[in-house]
C-alpha cells in the first residue's frame, strides 16, 4: 500500500502558501470522528458561525469532503484552490501525496473564505497525518473519538499503540477532549500523551437517552417496520447551562450517544476553557435552544442512514425497498451495526435480511474479522432470521489509487464459513456496475424485510452514485 506518513512534505508546502490561521477543532479517532465533526459543525452553524469542515474519505465526489458554510465547496473554489496548491508544490519541490494536496486545498479554501471555525477530521492516525501540520496557535480544541484496531500496518498492532498515535495531535496549552472508550487502556494512554504535550485533558461522558415527551418532542409517530425511525430523544449537559438540554438526535445507534457526548464536551470546552473563551465569544449566541436545534439538524449520510428506493428508480425492481446504508468497515464498527440490527429485528425476528457487502483490502485486517462481528446478531438469534449475502466490489477511489476491494468471492465464502446456511450471490468481479444487479437480487431475498448496504464507505458512495445525488438525503 502506497502511504508514506510524514509531515515533512506538507509542512514544506504550507510554508509557501498563505498562512493558515483559522480557529480549528481537530478530531482524531478510529470510529465516530465524522459523526462528531458533523454534530459540532451543525451546533456551531446554528449559533450563526461560518463553519468549514474537512472529512475523509469523501463520500460521492472528492469535493464533498470539503464543506464551507454547510455545503460542499463549489467546483470553482475547489479548482482554484487546488490549482494554486499544485502550482506551489511544483515550484517548491515538496512532492506531496494526493491526500496532502487535498488537505492543503481544504486549508487554503478555508483561509480564503475567512471562516469563523474549521472542524478538521484527521485522515489516518494523527501524529503524522497531514492535518497535523496546522500551526499550534490556530487549534481551539483537539479531540479523540473511539479508538479500536484498524490500519495496524501504519499505526501499531494494539489499541494502546494506535491511541498513542491518534492522541499525538494534542497541542501545548490547549484543551483535549477524550470521548468515551470501549477499551479503558485508551484513556490511560490518552491522558499520558496529553499530559506530556502540556495540554489539558477533558473526559467526555455519553449523552443520555430519555423517553419521548410529546410536550417537548411533538407527536410520536411509529414508523413501519424497516423505514427510518424517529430521532433518538436525548439529554445533554453543556457548560454554563443551568439544566440539561433535551434534544432529538437524528443519528441512529446507541454508539451515537458516545459521539454526541464527545461533541457536546467540545462545545462545553469552547464555552469554558480560557484559551477558547479569549478567541470565540460564544456565550452570547449559544443557548440551549440553539444547541438542541443544531443537534436535530445534523446530517451525516452513509452512517446508519435509511433510504427508500423506489421501484421506478432501478430497472427490474418490482416494489419499493427500504435500505439501511452504513459504512461499517472494521470489526468495531461492524459490531455496532450488528447490535443495531439485532435491536430493530427484535420485534420481527423472522423477517429476512439481505446484505450487500464490499470490503477494502487492508491487511492485517481480514474479511473474517469484520464479517464475524457483523453477523453476530444472526448467530445469537434463536429464531433463525433468514440471512442472505451479496458480495461485490466498489469503484476506484479518486486520489487514493492504492485502495482496492476484497474479491467478492472471498466475501461470500467467508460469509458461508460463518453462517453455513446463508444464501449468497457473488459478483463476477469487483467492478461497481454489479451493484444494481446485487440490489435486484437482494430485493427478492428480503421481501418485506431489510436490505443493508455496508462494509465500505466506497460501496456506500457507489450506492449514492447509482441512485442519484438526491438519494444521499436520509429519510
Amino acid at each position: 500500500m502506497s502511504i508514506d506518513l510524514s509531515l515533512d512534505r506538507i509542512k514544506l508546502l504550507l510554508a509557501h502558501l498563505p498562512v493558515y490561521n483559522r480557529p480549528t477543532i481537530h478530531i482524531a479517532g478510529t470510529n465516530g470522528k465524522g459523526s462528531v465533526s458533523a454534530l459540532v459543525s451543525s451546533i456551531l452553524s446554528a449559533a450563526g458561525l461560518n463553519i468549514g469542515r474537512f472529512n475523509s474519505p469523501h463520500l460521492v465526489a472528492v469535493r464533498d469532503g470539503i464543506s464551507i458554510r454547510g455545503a460542499p465547496i463549489s467546483e470553482e473554489e475547489y479548482a482554484a484552490a487546488r490549482a494554486e496548491v499544485e502550482r506551489v508544490d511544483k515550484d517548491c519541490g515538496a512532492g506531496v501525496s494526493s491526500f496532502e494536496v487535498l488537505t492543503a486545498t481544504a486549508l487554503l479554501a478555508f483561509q480564503r473564505a475567512q471562516l469563523d471555525v474549521v472542524v478538521l477530521e484527521v485522515g489516518l492516525g494523527g501524529r503524522l497525518d497531514a492535518t497535523n501540520a496546522i500551526p499550534d496557535d490556530c487549534v481551539l480544541v483537539s479531540a479523540l473519538t473511539a479508538v479500536d484496531l484498524d490500519h495496524q500496518a501504519f499505526l501499531g498492532n494494539t489499541v494502546e499503540a494506535i491511541a498513542r498515535e491518534k492522541t499525538s495531535i494534542a497541542r501545548s496549552g490547549r484543551p483535549f477532549v477524550v470521548g468515551p472508550q470501549k477499551h479503558a487502556s485508551v484513556i490511560d494512554v490518552a491522558q499520558a500523551v496529553v499530559a506530556d504535550a502540556g495540554a489539558d485533558c477533558i473526559l467526555a461522558s455519553p449523552a443520555l437517552a430519555r423517553d419521548w415527551d410529546d410536550a417537548v418532542d411533538g407527536p410520536h409517530a411509529d414508523p413501519s417496520t424497516f423505514s427510518a425511525p424517529p430521532p433518538q430523544p436525548v439529554s445533554v449537559s453543556v457548560s454554563g447551562f443551568s439544566s440539561s438540554v433535551p434534544a432529538q438526535l437524528p443519528l441512529f445507534g446507541t454508539h451515537q450517544l458516545d459521539n454526541l457526548g464527545t461533541a457536546t464536551a467540545i462545545i462545553s470546552t469552547l464555552l469554558s476553557h480560557p484559551s477558547c473563551v479569549s478567541r470565540l465569544a460564544l456565550r452570547d449566541t449559544l443557548s440551549p435552544a440553539i444547541v438542541s436545534q443544531g443537534i436535530k439538524s445534523t446530517r451525516w449520510p452513509g452512517r446508519l442512514s435509511y433510504h427508500k428506493l423506489s421501484a421506478n428508480k432501478l430497472p427490474g425492481l418490482t416494489a419499493d425497498m427500504n435500505i439501511l446504508v452504513d459504512g461499517a468497515h472494521n470489526a468495531a464498527s461492524a459490531t455496532t451495526l450488528s447490535d443495531y440490527i439485532e435491536r430493530i429485528l427484535a420485534a420481527h425476528p423472522e423477517a429476512p435480511i439481505a446484505f450487500i457487502l464490499a470490503l477494502s483490502h487492508s491487511p492485517p485486517k481480514t474479511p473474517s474479522e469484520t464479517l464475524s462481528a457483523l453477523f453476530a446478531f444472526a448467530r445469537m438469534n434463536s429464531t433463525k432470521t433468514r440471512v442472505s449475502v451479496a458480495g461485490t466490489g466498489f469503484s476506484s477511489v479518486e486520489g487514493m489509487p492504492w485502495v482496492k476491494p476484497v474479491l467478492p468471492s472471498d466475501i461470500t465464502s467467508t460469509a458461508r464459513e460463518i453462517l453455513p446456511d446463508v444464501d449468497v450471490w457473488t459478483a463476477p468481479d469487483g467492478k461497481p456496475e454489479h451493484l444494481g444487479e446485487a440490489l435486484r437480487w437482494a430485493s427478492q431475498q428480503a421481501k418485506d424485510g431489510l436490505v443493508v448496504v455496508a462494509g465500505s464507505l466506497y460501496l456506500v458512495a457507489d450506492f449514492y452514485r447509482l441512485l442519484g445525488d438526491d438519494t444521499t438525503n436520509p429519510l
